[in-house]
């Protein structure tokens, strides 16, 4: 039963966290302390810094071979069953791969390092902490490492289907210049160059390191966001992919390549009920109607006024007029319906070919390089690393760190916490909204977080027989407030970054009453 001196001790637990993230906010919108460039040193201290060496403390402390492997194993069924379920529904006509990338950083990726150990420590003590920091450590390695390749390989697909929407079974290889970080996080320049087997080889690199003498490539540059269309030095790439870009799915006069339109449709077409009514030819543009107009002007009697066809009113039209502009209005009419199936052909093959992606052999290794790139320049993998690695050899060995490398560790990681916190309120005070995405999708994401979360992980550790404390803990810290990782990516590769913004400022304003809320709830 949960007294009264619990809850306090939860909150005596968790409040100094909070006070940290308000001196952050405060900082900026209140007192006016610190300026935007100022914050991002902050920022900057704490993602090479103290983050990594707190991360660091808490995983070479934790010994490897007396892990919780049911613990563990409840945690990675949610989130395995969360990626299952997005991949099935991502093959269907209503799936989406924005989305699905959403919905999983949202259901596995919580701020588990900075708010997780210190609020389970407050509601189960020490028992938790290990328990906390092998999630950490799974979290580190892979499911963070996941959420990195699904955004590295929308980046990839964005990039190979909008610049080679007619050519990407043709590519054979795709080379990235080692100083590229990211298909999605900076301006690049992509290079092709045609082989003797007629297959594609794209080199992309950085849009400055690119020689402007080069003659032997075509270039066209990448806008940083990977979402914006290729400027128009690629229509010689795809000329075809022009037709999709038409407001309006009617044919285009401006394109003779695609409709050739018979000398028979100036009249046929134009006739449409009655040649005693003036009707309008076409509902388009002002453009195409005035081409239409002079396609037209080889027929004196007929007009156009504002880039509109009229048909004047023949009252002296002879029968044999008639009938035959009654005929050629036929022909023109079977001729127009070829065209327009025509279109709609090419139409469909356009969009099949946007659906083909190069071979797997290719997409593997582009998706390989550039998110072992990502990860080799992250400090956070290599605490990890380093992290796991001592753990291992010092339990085994059972040897201890050396006291000038461990005091010099402590001394940064203990700033880990309150400066996390502080760069938290920072983030938040940057920010113009709390809630910046709407209320739709603020209230999803918090549906998410605080409510399918918890359900789910629920469901998938009481059957492999996890129970007490055990099962609280795991609930708890699916719970926890959303991750600053997620953001930080969303953010990078531009996919719906005001969404991880709420979901990390809105669910730190109510994590400290719903985890209380649970910790009573399972404690009765």
């Amino acid at each position: 039963m949960i007294k009264g001196k619990d809850i306090y001790n939860v909150i005596a637990g968790i409040v100094p966290l909070y006070v940290a993230m308000v001196l952050g906010y405060g900082s900026v919108r209140w007192w006016k302390i610190l300026t935007p460039e100022q914050c991002s040193g902050v920022n900057r201290f704490v993602s090479m810094f103290a983050a990594p060496f707190l991360a660091f403390k808490f995983i070479s402390a934790n010994n490897p071979y007396k892990m919780n492997f049911k613990f563990l194993a409840g945690d990675s069924l949610q989130k395995v069953f969360v990626m299952v379920v997005l991949y099935i529904w991502n093959l269907t006509r209503f799936g989406n791969m924005d989305t699905g990338i959403i919905i999983y950083a949202l259901f596995a990726l919580p701020n588990t390092l900075v708010m997780g150990i210190p609020l389970m420590e407050a509601m189960y003590g020490k028992f938790s902490t290990p328990l906390i920091t092998q999630i950490v450590v799974l979290q580190s390695v892979i499911w963070n490492t996941v959420l990195l390749i699904l955004f590295e390989y929308r980046a990839a697909k964005i990039l190979i289907q909008e610049q080679f929407p007619d050519n990407t079974a043709a590519i054979a290889t795709v080379t990235i210049d080692p100083d590229v970080e990211s298909l999605g996080g900076e301006p690049l320049q992509a290079d092709t160059d045609v082989g003797h087997d007629g297959k594609l080889h794209v080199v992309v690199r950085r849009s400055a390191s690119v020689s402007s003498n080069n003659t032997s490539y075509k270039s066209f540059e990448l806008p940083s966001s990977g979402l914006s269309r290729a400027s128009s030095s690629v229509s010689e790439i795809h000329s075809i992919y022009s037709a999709r870009e038409t407001p309006l799915r009617y044919p285009s006069f401006e394109s003779p390549h695609i409709i050739n339109l018979p000398k028979s449709m100036s009249v046929g077409t134009i006739l449409e009920e009655d040649l005693k009514r003036p009707k309008k030819f076409w509902g388009g543009s002002r453009k195409n109607n005035s081409r239409v107009s002079s396609i037209c002007t080889n027929d004196d009697s007929i007009g156009s006024s504002n880039g509109v066809v009229v048909l004047p009113h023949h009252s002296a039209a002879s029968r044999d007029e008639h009938d035959e502009l009654t005929e050629t209005k036929e022909n023109s009419r079977s001729s127009l319906s070829g065209s327009w199936k025509k279109m709609e052909n090419i139409e469909e093959n356009v969009e099949n070919k946007k659906k083909q992606m190069p071979s797997a052999r290719v997409m593997t290794k582009l998706i390989t390089v550039m998110a072992y790139r990502k990860l080799s320049w992250n400090p956070n993998t290599w605490a990890s690393v380093v992290g796991i690695t001592w753990s291992l050899i010092a339990y085994r060995c059972h040897i201890k760190m050396p006291s000038i490398i461990e005091g010099s560790i402590t001394i940064v990681s203990n700033t880990g916490l309150g400066m996390a916190m502080f760069s938290l309120g920072l983030f938040m005070a940057l920010q113009p909204k709390i809630i910046a995405c709407g209320k739709k999708w603020a209230a999803i994401s918090m549906g998410v977080r605080f409510l399918a979360g918890p359900a789910l992980i629920a469901a998938t550790s009481a059957p492999i027989g996890i129970r007490g404390d055990l099962l609280r803990v795991e609930i708890i810290q699916a719970a926890l407030p959303q991750g600053i990782i997620p953001f930080i990516f969303a953010k990078e590769y531009n996919l719906y970054p005001d969404i991880f913004s709420t979901a990390v400022i809105f669910g730190m304003v109510v994590a400290l009453p719903v985890t209380i809320i649970y910790y009573v709830l399972l404690g009765l």
